[in-house]
Order: structure tokens, then C-alpha cells, then sequence
């Protein structure tokens, strides 16, 4: 099945950890079933010290599972989103409003 969220889409999240944060969705594994959202779990990895870069405890963001993201509409609330036909267009729809999200 296709992911209903893409990259560049704004999300809150609804589970988890992070309940509640919003951010941005950087890049989505669809076969996984996850997306990257900036800002959210967030995990410190230990890193080795190189020539190239500085080493230690840095932050890093980790996949977020899609069932647990909510796509966030243009008056800020989250909502499920939907597929429909437009003529011969498919297009993503917010099942709150009735708005099309890709225009």
C-alpha cells in the first residue's frame, strides 16, 4: 500500500514518546512503514573522533513508525488523509475538510 505521507509534509505525532511534537517530514521508507521527522526521537549516538569530523555524543534522528504520525491540515489540526479522483487526477484529500492537500 502507498504511504499517505510524503516528504516536506507537516505531522504531529499521536503516540509514543514524543506525543504532541510537530515537525517536519524529512524522508519516508514506505516499505519499513517509517519516516524521519525532524526534531522528533531524537537518540544520542557515540561516535569514534576522525580527522574529517568531531567525535562524541551526537544527536541523531531516528524512524518514526507512519500509524504513530498525523498529517497536519492548513488550520493546524490533525487529520486522516484520503485518496479521490479529480478528473484523471489521484489526489490527497484531509478527511476532516474535504480540502485537497496536493493541488
Amino acid at each position: 500500500m502507498a504511504a499517505k505521507l510524503k516528504k516536506g509534509d507537516q505531522v504531529v505525532v499521536i503516540a509514543g514518546k514524543d506525543l504532541g511534537a510537530r515537525g517536519e517530514i524529512i524522508s519516508v521508507n514506505p516499505k519499513a512503514g517509517k519516516a524521519v521527522v525532524k526534531g522528533v526521537n531524537v537518540a544520542i549516538r557515540h561516535e569514534r573522533q576522525t580527522n574529517r569530523g568531531v567525535g562524541g555524543r551526537v544527536p541523531v534522528t531516528m524512524p518514526i513508525d507512519l500509524s504513530n504520525l498525523a498529517y497536519v491540515d492548513a488550520s493546524g489540526k490533525p487529520t486522516r488523509i484520503g485518496f479521490r479522483m479529480e478528473g484523471d487526477r489521484k489526489v490527497r484529500y484531509a478527511k476532516t475538510t474535504g480540502d485537497v492537500i496536493d493541488a
